[in-house]
């Protein structure tokens, strides 16, 4: 790594494909969304129709309480800390900053946004905001822009149901008859595919080429959306900047605008939609455009209508809809002399209210529904000039959009995120000056869709960008062979980032990748873990849910050593409505889990003095309040350097407050490098045998550099200095290693340890080798000689905290324990030696892995194997008792 700027010990530099910090050490940022409930205001979740429409067309209300209320920040933040996270990316919504009309701010949200980032701050968390919109609108069925965006570009929403030009949560599947609980899974993603997501990015993005006659205020209307878009978040860029103490101490960068999307902007033929899935969803109805642009105008169409089961989407069928006359296009009557009566513009001549601005194009003609221009958004109108989205539409908003953070933000890492499954377009040195970020987003969709974890899955990113000449070639087989293949797609992502900057896309990234949203539905087999089902049996039991989050999440280690952001968090998460939000459930933590009674048992726990958070109020259905949390000023700091108080909290009360309410918590919570001395190069966690491996590579440029006393660092041959060096700091999660001892104390039984460990994991001063039986140490710090290069036999690390052995490829380790935070010491090469050397670092539970009962998880202890093959083969009545071993783990 080369030598980093100098600048404040915070600073995080973007470097070499990898985020560093200013002592030169790679670092990894691992964290969660905060929050998927940022999408809405406190009262109005999405199933919610009371008060929809008739607070939109005043101006909406506030999202001041987003993403959490302020007095139930600091539990929710210390959960987050202690699940290892030291990264957030901040979703705030156009809609939240702009509600009451075009130019007009909402001050009071962005100040409380600010008081809790200070929070962010005191717990030690980086953040990076993000643009959030979905479908671009709430009023479109998703979330992102203010109402009146809809009215300036001629839509009437309240006839978005009525036309399908959206499906919109609390009118589904009528507002006649609405029910909607009833709501299919990931049904709201299929309104990319609409009139309203396609017209309004298309406007947004190419309504200068596209769309001429669309003039409001004087401007066409791209620039009139652009400008208000970037206005407002270079306006909580400037709010954000004014506090003082945040941007790069807490706020490192901004992200594009969330997940965009190309509407209408290069497509083929408008009477046709893609027979191939792509990133737009086909599940119900399937309009083609043409289809779309006629049920806007009020005429009957019949569609085809799409099921997805286990195989992805197939048609079955079709739907006939009538609107019965109603049109998605606002009357004129709206607008008495071109002038809208609320929002205050004038709306050009030219552009006829009441009509589809596609027709007022001469893209298709209303009276006969026929289309006269099927292939207007593939080529640039007049030309046979065939349009490039990304370099040509995507690209020129992303500029006018950072430029206006960066005059608030001069060092905002850019953080940039094209369209879903999309490779970034190149981007200039000259716009990202060193600071930029690739923000890519994954997930398993088959799990996604389905609800369900298969024992099959697909590459489905390899067979949409055309790796595979049939969909069968795309198939894998078995949870060892879907695991590697996700773990292949986020290589496929990685790789990406070579588009950003100056270097050739065959060459090394410059810049590191996040992978930005990452994540799994928890209402899996029809809400089969709330109880819904089987009596009750599976109330409490993420067992699926953990399998298939953590091989989410092991396909950002391997090689990969990616950085991420999970989706979501949501402090209001429920049961019956999930995020709160078009029936997504994907929530690290609900109170609804909550173990009954358990909180009564957590005394207070004590921190350092030196980070003072005060009294917490407890979350929802906690009966208990934590006077004080675990938290670290900076998750950067270097703890065995610093002189600071110890700090004074039970183990037992840190882990029952760690797992209580949170779902899936050995998948989320894992052990991984945050800060290394040198590059990871290989990173491998098994929850099974609680067993962590780290590989690097290390040369001369990695010496770190401390900036309070550069005198003080020993070059490489000798090692580096103990009171100066800095470390290779690693997360190692209670969760995974308490002792026994912790764990009995947590659990209120000592008695009941024994049947916590795995079979044949048994003992606590077990020898790797066979031949030496390493001592328990009772003491946090243990020294090894810094020069050899053999393999250490394992030495424990046993107290009320942990239970671990460790072996070094070479160095010394100390392990605080408190902060839930091994450190490893190792020598740096000297000058002359050219090549890198490569260092290891194993950690594993000496007492075997700790089994879910133990941490009160309620798993029933089903067999993985059922839930494979031979689940699958049983529910279809084709395996009879005996034919498959209950040990069987093939697939």
């Amino acid at each position: 790594m080369p030598r980093v700027p100098s600048g404040d010990a915070s600073f995080i530099h973007t470097l070499n494909g990898n985020f560093v910090d200013n002592a030169g050490r790679t670092l990894l940022l691992r964290g969660v969304n905060l929050s998927g409930s940022s999408k809405a205001p406190v009262n109005q979740p999405s199933q919610v129709l009371d008060g929809f429409w008739e607070k939109a067309k005043i101006g909406g209300e506030s999202f001041v309480g987003r993403p959490l209320k302020l007095d139930d920040a600091d539990e929710h933040l210390a959960r987050l800390r202690g699940w290892g996270f030291n990264m957030l990316r901040f979703p705030v919504t156009w809609e939240a900053l702009e509600h009451e009309g075009p130019g007009k701010y909402d001050h009071d949200f962005m100040d409380y946004t600010i008081e809790i980032l200070r929070k962010c701050k005191a717990h030690g968390f980086k953040v990076y905001l993000n643009p959030h919109q979905d479908i671009w609108s709430r009023f479109s069925g998703g979330s992102g822009a203010p109402y009146w965006t809809l009215a300036a570009c001629g839509f009437n929403p309240c006839a978005f149901s009525a036309t399908q030009a959206a499906i919109i949560h609390c009118e589904y599947p009528t507002p006649a008859s609405r029910n909607p609980a009833e709501m299919p899974a990931m049904i709201w993603s299929t309104n990319y595919g609409r009139l309203v997501s396609q017209t309004m990015f298309a406007l947004f993005f190419g309504g200068s080429t596209f769309a001429p006659k669309c003039i409001i205020d004087g401007v066409n209307i791209q620039e009139y959306l652009q400008t208000h878009f970037a206005n407002a978040f270079a306006k909580l860029a400037e709010r954000v900047a004014a506090a003082g103490d945040l941007l790069d101490e807490v706020v490192i960068g901004w992200d594009s605008m969330n997940e965009p999307a190309e509407g209408l902007i290069s497509w083929d033929d408008l009477n046709v939609y893609p027979q191939q899935q792509g990133s737009t969803l086909k599940k119900g109805t399937v309009p083609s455009p043409a289809q779309s642009f006629r049920l806007g105008m009020g005429q009957v169409q019949t569609l085809d209508n799409y099921s997805f089961g286990s195989m992805g989407p197939k048609r079955d069928g079709s739907v006939t809809i009538d609107p019965n006359g109603v049109k998605a296009w606002s009357d004129p009557s709206t607008e008495p002399g071109n002038i809208h009566p609320r929002w205050g513009w004038r709306r050009d001549p030219g552009w006829t209210l009441g009509k589809c601005i596609w027709a007022l194009h001469n893209v298709w003609d209303v009276e006969s529904g026929y289309v006269l221009q099927p292939d207007y958004f593939a080529h640039v109108p007049g030309t046979q000039e065939p349009v490039h989205f990304l370099r040509g539409f995507f690209l020129p908003q992303y500029t006018r959009y950072l430029k206006a953070i960066r005059a608030h933000h001069p060092q905002a890492i850019a953080f940039v995120q094209p369209p879903v499954f999309a490779q970034p377009p190149p981007i200039s040195e000259e716009l990202l000056q060193g600071r930029a970020c690739y923000s890519t987003h994954y997930y398993d969709g088959l799990t996604l869709v389905t609800r369900h974890w298969n024992w099959f899955n697909a590459d489905a990113l390899g067979l949409i960008r055309g790796k595979y000449s049939t969909q069968i070639q795309a198939l894998r087989i078995g949870e060892r062979a879907i695991r590697s293949s996700l773990q292949t797609q986020l290589g496929y992502l990685k790789a990406d980032a070579t588009q950003l900057g100056a270097l050739p896309a065959t060459g090394p990234a410059r810049y590191p990748t996040i992978i930005g949203e990452i994540g799994i539905p928890f209402d899996m087999d029809a809400k089969r873990s709330y109880g819904y089902t089987d009596g009750g049996k599976y109330k409490g039991d993420y067992s699926r849910q953990e399998r298939a989050l953590d091989a989410s999440l092991n396909a950002a280690d391997g090689e990969n050593c990616l950085s991420w952001t999970v989706w979501t968090y949501c402090s209001d998460n429920s049961h019956p409505w999930g995020d709160g939000w078009n029936m997504e459930d994907l929530s690290l933590w609900c109170s609804d889990d909550l173990r009954t009674g358990e909180a009564e048992r957590v005394p207070a726990l004590r921190i350092p003095s030196k980070v003072s958070m005060g009294s917490l109020a407890p979350a929802k259905a906690s009966i208990f309040t934590i006077s004080t949390l675990p938290t670290d000023s900076s998750p950067y700091a270097s703890s065995s350097i610093e002189e600071c108080e110890p700090v004074e909290h039970e183990p037992a009360s840190l882990l029952s407050f760690l797992t209580n309410g949170a779902r899936a918590v050995r998948a989320f919570c894992r052990p991984w490098p945050i800060a290394v001395v040198g590059t990871p190069t290989n990173i491998q966690f098994d929850i099974s045998k609680a067993t962590f491996h780290l590989t690097l590579k290390v040369n001369a440029e990695d010496i770190p550099v401390d900036d309070d006393d550069d005198d003080d660092l020993i070059s490489g041959k000798t090692g580096l200095c103990k009171d100066s060096a800095l470390p290779t700091e690693i997360f190692l999660p209670l969760v995974h290693f308490a002792s026994d001892a912790c764990l009995g104390k947590a659990l209120g039984s000592k008695a009941q340890l024994d049947n916590f460990m795995d079979a044949g994991q048994e003992g606590n001063n077990r020898s790797a080798s066979g031949t030496t039986t390493p001592g328990a140490y009772a003491s946090s710090t243990l020294t090894l000689s810094v020069t050899s290069q053999t393999a250490f036999s394992p030495v424990i690390f046993k107290d009320d905290w942990y239970d671990i052995a460790v072996t070094a490829s070479e160095g010394r380790v100390e392990l605080l324990a408190s902060e839930q935070k091994l450190l490893w010491f190792y020598s740096v090469p000297t000058d002359e030696d050219k090549e890198d050397k490569e260092l290891t670092i194993e950690v594993r539970r000496s007492s075997g892995a700790i089994k879910a009962s133990a941490l009160g998880l309620g798993y029933t202890g089903e067999n993985r194997a059922r839930d494979g093959c031979a689940g699958w083969l049983e529910e279809a009545g084709l395996l009879s008792e005996g034919w498959c071993p209950e040990g069987c783990s093939i697939m």
